[in-house]
C-alpha cells in the first residue's frame, strides 16, 4: 500500500487512481475514486450517482478551466506532474484554491520530489503522493525548510510587508 503526506503526516492511501485506459464498467459502487478528466467528461452523471467517493485528475496539459464549474462534486483533485521539470500544474492549483475556491484536497502525483513540496504547498497542495523510490519521511521535512516567506501566495495571501 502507498503511503502518501496528506495535511502534513503520512497516511495510508485510500482513494484508487484510475488510468486513463480504465473503463467506466470496472468501477463498484462504493469505493473512493480518482477518475482521468475524460471519464469525468464521458460519464459526469454516473460518476455523480455513485456512493463511493469522487476525485478527478488533471495532466500538466489539461486546465482547471475544464473542471473549474464542477469542483464541488470532488473530494480531491489530484494534479499530475509527468516530469520534475514541468511546472504547469503549480498555476491549475493556483486556480482551483483561489479562483473557483476548491476547499478538498489538491493533491500532487507523478514525478513528485521533496525539492518540490514546500513550493507547491504555496500554491495549495495540502496532499502530495511522492516518487515510489524516494522516501515519504525525508519529503515530509521538506516542508519545514522555510520559517518566512516574502511573497504573498495560496497559503500565506499577504506579503511580508503587509503582516507585520
Amino acid at each position: 500500500m502507498q503511503r502518501i503526506i496528506k495535511n502534513n503526516q503520512i497516511v495510508d492511501e485510500t482513494w484508487h487512481l484510475l488510468p486513463k485506459e480504465t473503463s467506466i464498467d470496472e468501477l463498484t459502487n462504493c469505493d473512493d475514486y480518482i477518475v482521468p478528466l475524460q471519464m469525468w467528461r464521458d460519464h459526469a452523471h454516473l460518476l455523480k450517482a455513485r456512493d463511493g467517493g469522487l476525485g478527478v485528475w488533471l495532466d500538466s496539459d489539461q486546465e482547471a478551466e475544464e473542471i473549474g464549474e464542477d469542483v464541488q462534486h470532488f473530494q480531491v483533485i489530484a494534479l499530475n506532474f509527468p516530469a520534475f521539470t514541468d511546472g504547469r500544474n503549480y498555476s491549475n492549483a493556483r486556480l482551483l484554491r483561489d479562483r473557483y475556491g476548491f476547499k478538498g484536497e489538491l493533491r500532487a502525483i507523478g514525478d513528485v520530489l521533496r525539492d518540490q513540496l514546500f513550493f507547491m504547498a504555496r500554491c495549495g497542495f495540502d496532499a502530495f503522493a511522492i516518487r515510489a523510490d524516494k522516501d515519504p519521511e525525508d519529503a515530509l521535512q521538506s516542508l519545514k525548510d522555510f520559517s518566512v516567506t516574502y511573497q504573498g501566495a495560496t497559503d500565506e495571501p499577504l506579503p511580508l510587508f503587509r503582516r507585520r
